[in-house]
């Protein structure tokens, strides 16, 4: 089916990009600029950011809990945003829907991002506050039993790395992970992925865009050879946690994720792909106030209610 009429319609009406270099940090200023006021954004029992300690420094996080309760399950979620961009505040309503909707509650990454901080420290951030989640689940009233990780776009790829990190760890706590429009092939070979050529232009995010916006991650040392980089590479998906994919129709990155969820089966991991027809990429972040796209929060709450 055609792109959906609203998300059309907001395409239609966005500025060209500039041109020359991108800019990270006026990137960064635009994101912000866009935020939901305070008092706009979907209610919650609290919201709270505190600051996580690791090995590597300290990594602010927000706590969202949506209701009044003895203890929770929790799910540690991870903003997109190309690795440079994104944060607690553009990706708060999204970690407040699936608050709300799964009844968990959500423990927001605020990661280093790059080209400031290099590889791996975005993802040592990521695997740090799970690994935290679970060894100082009191702090949450985490009951012991859900640990599921989920992300967006670049924060998808991380949570394939973090699984399979932990994996490789004998780190067992995860529970499900939980992936919107990953970015999982980080070598961008148009001839690999028919989405690549189908989705190119149009569509929101454009094929041509994708190794500019990626540079930056990748020249601070992200190898696409890299697993950690590119998870669709690891030879070895065995072992790892029940996966939901959700893919987009008009994305670019469509096909890898729906590879990626092939390939999880095959490995004997229980996965599910669902593809959001009429979407593009990022429509969890910017369009999910249509009601065709608000139930992916359902969705990854029936997901998650799996034992």
């Amino acid at each position: 089916m055609p792109l959906h009429p609203e998300i059309a319609k907001v395409l239609a009406d966005l500025p060209a990009p500039p041109e020359g270099p991108l800019d990270p940090v006026a990137m960064r200023a635009v994101d912000e600029a866009h935020v939901a006021p305070l008092d706009e954004r979907l209610p919650l029992h609290a919201v709270e950011d505190v600051t996580v300690r690791t090995a590597s420094g300290e990594v602010p996080v927000r706590i969202h809990t949506p209701v009044e309760a003895d203890d929770y399950g929790v799910l540690v979620y991870f903003h997109g945003g190309a690795f440079f961009l994104g944060s607690l505040e553009t990706h708060d309503h999204v970690a407040r829907s699936l608050a709300v909707e799964t009844g968990l509650k959500v423990v927001s990454v605020g990661y280093r991002l790059a080209p400031e901080a290099a590889f791996p420290a975005g993802l040592d951030d990521c695997y740090a506050v799970v690994r935290w989640a679970a060894e100082e689940g009191a702090s949450l009233a985490w009951d012991g039993t859900t640990l599921a990780i989920a992300g967006d776009s670049s924060g998808g790829t991380f949570v394939a790395a973090v699984a399979a990190r932990a994996h490789d760890d004998g780190f067992d706590r995860i529970t499900h992970q939980v992936l919107y429009y990953p970015s999982l092939d980080l070598d961008f070979d148009v001839d690999r992925y028919a989405s690549l050529r189908e989705n190119a232009v149009g569509f929101g995010l454009e094929t041509a865009g994708l190794k500019p916006f990626n540079a930056f991650y990748i020249d601070s040392g992200a190898d696409p050879a890299d697993p950690l980089v590119s998870p669709i590479k690891r030879a070895d998906l065995t072992g790892l946690p029940p996966a939901l994919i959700v893919t987009a129709q008009h994305d670019p990155l469509r096909d890898e994720g729906e590879l990626y969820g092939r390939r999880l089966r095959e490995a004997g991991v229980e996965a599910t792909v669902s593809r959001y027809e009429g979407a593009g990429h990022g429509f969890v972040q910017h369009f999910s106030w249509i009601p065709e796209y608000h139930r992916v929060f359902a969705q990854t709450r029936d997901f998650l209610s799996r034992r």
